[in-house]
């Protein structure tokens, strides 16, 4: 086929505009030859449970899936009974973001609790943490959090392991959305594992196809006795791949080596980069009328901009507003971002913010 895309073509809209990286393709090439078992009992599936074991220890489950609706829809699923209810931040992706998905696809009641960066504490799960017993209340049993969260800030391991602890002695599980969760170890200069199961993570989906992959996530159980029912739960939500191994065969290029850390690395240093230079800007007076609202810990950048200029911007560099009432944008930034785009959106935003 003919290529019918600009391929120099880049913006900042999301990590999942992004291509796949060159190895995840060559490892999808490389696992086409022959026939191999359906439906996850091939050897590349087999062998991407070392590897998770490699980061996470021993008695794990892992579950490759499509995508990271269906491993939130999967993974909750499989922790909560049909009374059960999980407390997410308001801006959570599975409260935002999924359609209705886990209310109408799993039938879980998500109890949202409004954040001002995206993170959960003990204090605020307590605002919906309660009623148990109640029968006219959805049964608080789960607590989810997402890491990196949706507006680009990082959980340190304590405080992980502050929400853990809480949600455990409150007999909830927790679940981690883990869609970024590689830009978070890269942020945090710490392997996955100091991030997820030691400080208490019960269940997890580790994300690829943010972080170079073509699709593909994983629901990882890493306390069994905290999930049930996955074996089938992956095939009644349409998330069970009749062709695992391409799946499995990508998650294996990220993780068996260090790719996934060094994709990562590189999409949070393009933020980084794009976030000093809009600084530098408002310093030295090329740049005018930008805010940020949020720290750029991971691969986004949360800022307000002067009025008409986002749409002038978006005439050059895709991008998507976030809060529209008070012209706040996000940029994200992602494995295959260069140094030149960084460089050319700026320079484009100064054109229009500076002096006139």
């Amino acid at each position: 086929m003919t290529r019918i895309h600009d391929a120099a073509a880049r913006g900042f809209a999301s990590d999942n505009y992004s291509g796949i990286h060159p190895d995840v393709l060559a490892a999808i090439a490389d696992a086409n030859d022959g026939h191999q078992v359906a439906y996850g009992d091939d050897v590349y599936t087999a062998r991407l449970r070392d590897v998770f074991e490699s980061h996470f220890g021993d008695g794990i489950e892992v579950f490759p899936v499509f995508n990271g609706t269906g491993a939130n829809v999967t993974a909750l699923q499989s922790m909560l009974p049909r009374w059960g209810a999980v407390i997410a931040a308001s801006t959570a992706h599975i409260n935002v973001d999924e359609g209705g998905a886990p209310e109408r696809v799993a039938g879980i009641k998500i109890l949202n609790v409004p954040t001002d960066d995206g993170k959960l504490t003990p204090d605020l799960i307590d605002r919906e943490a309660w009623g148990w017993g109640d029968e006219h209340r959805a049964q608080p049993l789960a607590v989810s959090i997402t890491q990196s969260s949706e507006l680009g800030t990082v959980y340190t391991p304590g405080e992980i392991a502050a929400i853990a602890d809480h949600a455990h002695s409150r007999g909830m599980r927790l679940h981690l959305d883990g869609a970024r969760v590689a830009n978070a170890a890269a942020a945090l200069d710490l392997p996955l594992r100091a991030l997820t199961r030691d400080v208490g993570v019960d269940v997890m989906n580790f994300g690829g196809t943010k972080n170079g992959a073509m699709l593909g996530e994983a629901v990882v159980v890493l306390d069994p006795a905290a999930s049930d029912g996955l074996l089938f739960l992956r095939k009644l939500n349409m998330q069970l791949a009749s062709k695992m191994r391409f799946v499995s065969a990508q998650l294996i290029a990220l993780l068996a080596g260090d790719l996934y850390l060094r994709n990562a690395r590189h999409a949070n240093a393009m933020a980084q980069r794009l976030r000093d230079a809009v600084a530098a800007g408002l310093s030295d007076g090329t740049i005018h009328g930008v805010g940020f609202t949020q720290p750029t810990e991971a691969n986004a950048v949360f800022a307000t901009l002067p009025e008409g200029v986002a749409d002038r911007l978006r005439e050059s560099f895709r991008f998507y507003d976030w809060d529209a009432g008070r012209r706040e944008v996000r940029w994200m930034c992602s494995f295959d971002t260069h140094p030149e785009d960084v460089d050319a959106f700026v320079a484009e935003l100064a054109r229009l913010t500076g002096p006139r």
